[in-house]
């Protein structure tokens, strides 16, 4: 190679986390994920790009020495025909733009076949990071239309390398796809330690408003546990609209909970630092990034979900053994604050010595070099 190597990540909303004046709510855990790493890969000398939905941004500006390619509007189109175009056309030409050597793509959709089939025809190299269980499971994934799921199917199974978050997900793939994976660990900025006094919130909520998010379950345990403060935040999810609209009018019935609705990315952390607990009530998840926002601010999670026994494994929180059982150490652990402290001591230092994005950008570059030949010693 004669030229820094070039790699292009693909996330419909990343855009709005990697430029913090983008005020859009409801922006995921892949999109902070896809930005921390986007300019971490710049740091380190390579050529990156993005390419995200048509947020409003110009086409082809630099945020954070990062290239941004837009695509389209989230519903732009006609109906069944914006399949083709805006969608089909403008991911090809953003994709072309870009004119990549690996192409880093998250979230199973048909993007993921899209991407798949243009890299086979132009000799390129597709990376495919799981973003939740469900996508190891034909069948289960969190895709609407089976036309987008046979495209997701095609394009898992020719990615030329798939990254896994825990070891569940790695035997997963094995098990039903036949497919190696590498478990590589999700990223988290890494801000200065928060101040405990500024801690005015005792349980924070935040996820999108999903039927596996389980946010009714937040009511109940704010009904059980009247003398404590419960914060929810998320947004209106498409296809979603009715339960964020049962859930707000039932929180707004109770004098303890704040529900704040939709935050942006670049505000949303202010609230991890006014926490004492964070809750998550999911059933299935891939690795909340919102794990990793809590821990690095000395946050412990309670939580259903325990991806590879961490939480319980570090004693960084606690995972209840079922679904009900949530109120118990939310109760011991705010009447705990010494307990509660040193819970917060370990997950921050846990989080700085194994989630900064340099390192996992670097373990990415030792996995491109030895699959693909393509690292920055080469440019």
């Amino acid at each position: 190679m004669t030229s820094r190597p070039k790699i292009c990540f693909i996330e419909g909303s990343a855009y709005a986390v990697l430029d913090p004046n983008v005020k859009k709510a409801g922006t995921g855990g892949e999109s902070v994920q896809h930005a921390l790493l986007a300019k971490a890969f710049v740091e380190r000398g390579w050529d990156v790009s993005l390419i995200s939905a048509d947020l409003g941004q110009e086409d082809g500006i630099v945020v954070s020495g990062v290239k941004v390619w837009k695509t389209h509007t989230r519903m732009g189109g006609i109906p069944i025909v914006r399949f083709l175009y805006p969608r089909l056309y403008k991911n090809w030409r953003a994709l072309k733009r870009a004119d990549a050597d690996i192409y880093f793509h998250s979230c199973a959709g048909y993007m993921t076949g899209i991407v798949a089939w243009f890299v086979a025809r132009r000799a390129r190299k597709m990376v495919f990071r799981i973003a939740h269980d469900t996508d190891c499971v034909p069948g289960d994934e969190l895709i609407k239309y089976e036309r987008d799921r046979r495209l997701y199917q095609y394009g898992l199974r020719r990615a030329n390398l798939i990254s896994a978050q825990s070891a569940q997900q790695a035997k997963a793939l094995v098990d039903n796809y036949g497919l190696q994976s590498y478990e590589v660990d999700m990223s988290a900025e890494i801000p200065d330690d928060p101040d405990d006094a500024a801690r005015d919130i005792d349980v924070l909520w935040v996820n999108n408003f999903r039927e596996f998010k389980r946010p009714e379950l937040v009511i109940d345990i704010a009904r059980r546990m009247p003398d404590k403060t419960f914060t929810m935040i998320g947004g209106k999810m498409r296809g979603s609209e009715a339960l964020f609209d049962s859930v707000r009018e039932k929180a707004q019935e109770l004098d303890n909970i704040d529900f704040v609705g939709g935050v942006p990315y670049s505000e949303v952390n202010a609230y991890f630092e006014r926490a004492r607990l964070f809750l998550n009530t999911s059933d299935s998840e891939g690795f909340p990034n919102s794990y990793l926002q809590a821990w690095v601010r000395r946050v412990p999670v309670i939580s259903y979900f325990d991806p590879d026994g961490l939480i319980n494994g570090e004693q960084i929180g606690v995972a209840v053994a079922s679904q009900d059982a949530f109120v118990e150490p939310l109760t011991e652990l705010l009447a705990d604050h010494e307990s509660r402290g040193q819970m917060g001591r370990r997950a921050r230092q846990f989080v700085i010595e194994r989630y900064s994005p340099q390192a996992i950008a670097a373990e990415y570059e030792r996995l491109f070099d030895e699959h693909f030949g393509i690292s920055v010693a080469d440019g």
